[in-house]
């Protein structure tokens, strides 16, 4: 064999083993690049933990389209075709295929353990008197669940006002309802359970974080919710292959979400605050 055959057969070799080490595969995930404790362009939630343990578990390479999640997220990434995946959606999320649930929290009552309120209902006595933060959609006081059973227990004049979607232009705009009960300017809180979960992590006190009881406060007021990941619709090849994915690393998810204090109210709770 001549040089030139030996060095074409060595350049073969070498582009075969460079594309044996390639991902042949792209995860594409719609994200929020400032949405912890779920997400954030650094990559530090929890849902960028799973996206990663996808990507690995593909051997593909992971790769976002970022858009802050809220009005048009779905339309302008999903939609869209910019990306294919959304880790966390609601699991009867009508714009979108889902998955099987992989968590289910709750609202959850956040207070200062030196209080000692210990809040678990929205028939405590105790509400009448206090200051209590509400995460709300606008501005009418009853577009979440917390803030339709305060309202029809005649306690408005009671609630505080925080926008689910926080101040974008801070460094961690899901925080503001649970830095408020930390600082006191509100008594209690009524809080999505992964917001609370995380940032009660950081508060300058302890504080207690109890899940909302009973779970609903009639059929169409929940206060629990399954949590599933999102494809596009009629993409039911995708779905069934991260059902099977979310069987099958069942514990690894688990463990992810355990690590940043998500509240659970299904069957993996130990540990996890409820």
């Amino acid at each position: 064999m001549n040089a030139r055959a030996m060095l074409a057969l060595a350049l073969c070799a070498a582009a075969a083993a460079a594309c044996a080490r390639r991902p042949a595969r792209t995860i594409r995930v719609c994200a929020d690049p400032n949405n912890l404790p779920y997400s954030n362009r650094e990559e530090q939630g929890f849902e960028n933990r799973i996206a990663s343990l996808l990507a690995a578990d593909r051997h593909a390479t992971l790769e976002y389209t970022w858009w802050a999640q809220r009005r048009g997220f779905v339309r302008n990434t999903l939609k869209a075709n910019a990306c294919d995946v959304v880790i966390g959606v609601p699991s009867r999320f009508e714009p979108a295929l889902t998955t099987k649930p992989y968590y289910r929290s709750a609202y959850v009552f956040v207070t200062k353990r030196d209080r000692g309120l210990h809040l678990q209902s929205f028939d405590d006595p105790a509400l009448r008197r206090l200051r209590i933060g509400v995460q709300m959609i606008g501005d009418d006081f009853s577009n979440t669940p917390p803030a339709h059973a305060l309202s029809n227990r005649g306690l408005v004049p009671n609630v505080v006002g925080y926008t689910v979607y926080g101040d974008y232009a801070a460094p961690h705009p899901l925080s503001g309802i649970v830095d408020a009960v930390d600082r006191g300017e509100v008594d209690a809180a009524v809080v999505w359970g992964p917001q609370a979960g995380y940032f009660a992590r950081f508060a300058r006190a302890p504080l207690d974080l109890t899940p909302v009881s009973p779970r609903m406060d009639t059929p169409s007021l929940p206060f629990a919710f399954d949590i599933s990941m999102g494809v596009r619709r009629g993409d039911t090849e995708l779905r069934d292959e991260l059902d099977e994915f979310l069987v099958r690393r069942r514990g690894d998810i688990d463990s992810i979400l355990r690590a940043f204090g998500v509240p659970r109210t299904d069957a993996a709770t130990e540990g996890t605050g409820s």
